[in-house]
């Protein structure tokens, strides 16, 4: 069955790949910097990238985008803490991710953009990395790569599975293809309880499923990466100290406009607020800075001096710095929940003791999300008036907001600990 599947696989694969090429294309010239790094896509890399990765006792760490750069940094560390001979090469899709994913970058641990999953590329790469083992985060298993892996012997994890209604869809339309697929994998941590049997019934072995709760919202085990304190630069063009912030995080386009319409409306009532906007994509700035001047407010970059007094919005131009951010805020929007699906993750601001609102569509976090709305520690809303009457309810009841939070991080505790629990098993399953 599983040559079946393969061979029905690559002989799709660039049909559908010249199919959505043009689309993919688009959207890098739009986020620009699409020609950094572009060989890499096909497994051209220099001679300098090619020693590095091609080390003996090398992990092969697979992550989409920042917020699963994030996840695999935090578990890299802690493999890394577990056995300091290890070695790491952390590939990633998206600019942004590999950006966050340089940052890091050190002598055991080399960035590299994730190659296309054309069966001679594919071929190529895995045969250059010869991983030790091949770990994917969240939800992205390309499988080529994965066959390649398993051909040569190495073990294979996906771990902090996360498993969204749509694709639960997909993958059972499908189940003919996908079951054998994830069939080669050694081990899938899961992040929800529930999340098991929704598995099994898509046809994965039961023996490889282990619960072990999501790294991404453990705030456990190993030491906390360090968040810049930000406040000085809202000293510095005269927000004082108290005075209430409204902050979109990771916004995606509409929802800056959207915000900027609820804080006009707000500051008749607050005069004092100020506003932070912190859009997904920080290639976007322009464009967000243009619209947010057309609805009548001045706007200072994040990157760019401003000279004009006190503005009346901030926007964040910069890439992994959402944390530190959320720090200085008093109530959060959640992006891609209202003009956009999916979501952001709504952990990180509660863990910096901020109450959050979001819209309808969050599915990727739909578990999580859920429970906040049961327990009382979020607020989701359909709209700007929605979004108006949250905002202007939790600024006027700070016993309201530390409440939310309060019952939101209660939520929270069944991931306490995920970070090590995935260790574990990786240890006694993948390494072993």
């Amino acid at each position: 069955m599983i040559r079946f599947v393969r061979f029905f696989y690559n002989l799709l694969f660039p049909v559908v790949l010249l199919l959505l090429l043009p689309g993919f294309l688009i959207r890098m010239t739009r986020r620009g910097n699409y020609r950094h790094k572009f060989g890499q896509r096909f497994g051209i890399y220099s001679a300098g990238v090619r020693e590095k990765i091609a080390g003996t006792n090398r992990v092969w760490v697979h992550a989409v985008s920042v917020g699963e750069v994030n996840i695999a940094l935090k578990l890299i560390q802690s493999m890394r803490e577990a056995d300091p001979e290890l070695g790491f090469v952390l590939s990633t899709t998206t600019s942004t991710g590999f950006k966050l994913a340089v940052s890091r970058k050190s002598p055991w641990l080399e960035p590299i953009y994730n190659p296309l999953d054309f069966y001679p590329v594919a071929r190529r790469v895995v045969s250059l990395i010869r991983p030790r083992c091949l770990i994917l985060v969240e939800a992205e298993v390309w499988p080529n790569i994965l066959w390649e892996v398993r051909r040569m012997g190495a073990k294979a994890a996906l771990v902090n599975v996360r498993l969204s209604p749509r694709s639960e869809k997909r993958y059972r339309a499908a189940r003919w293809i996908t079951a054998p697929v994830f069939n080669q994998l050694n081990l899938l941590c899961l992040q929800e309880p529930q999340d098991v049997n929704r598995w099994k019934s898509l046809g994965l072995d039961p023996a490889k499923l282990v619960l072990t709760g999501s790294i991404k919202f453990d705030d456990s085990g190993t030491a906390p990466r360090p968040v810049r304190d930000f406040r000085p630069i809202l000293d510095g063009i005269g927000i004082p100290k108290g005075a209430p912030v409204l902050l979109g995080g990771s916004t995606f386009e509409g929802e800056e406009v959207i915000l900027a319409e609820v804080y006009k409306e707000l500051r008749q009532f607050h005069p004092d607020l100020f506003l932070i906007l912190v859009p997904r994509h920080h290639e976007r700035a322009e464009a967000v800075e243009r619209k947010i001047v057309e609805a009548g407010l001045t706007v200072m970059r994040r990157t760019k001096p401003f000279a004009d007094g006190k503005p009346d919005v901030l926007l964040v131009d910069t890439t992994g710095e959402l944390a530190g951010w959320y720090r200085c805020a008093t109530v959060v929007f959640i992006g891609k929940s209202l003009c956009a699906k999916g979501g952001q993750n709504p952990a990180e601001p509660i863990t910096a003791g901020v109450p959050v609102i979001f819209g309808p569509h969050m599915q990727n976090f739909s578990t999580l999300v859920r429970a906040f709305l049961q327990e009382g520690g979020a607020i989701e809303v359909n709209d700007a008036e929605g979004i108006r009457r949250a905002v202007e309810t939790l600024l006027s009841d700070p016993a309201l907001r530390a409440a939310m939070v309060a019952k939101a991080a209660k939520c929270l505790d069944i991931h306490r600990g995920a970070t090590q629990r995935t260790l574990d098993q990786l240890q006694s399953r993948i390494f072993s």
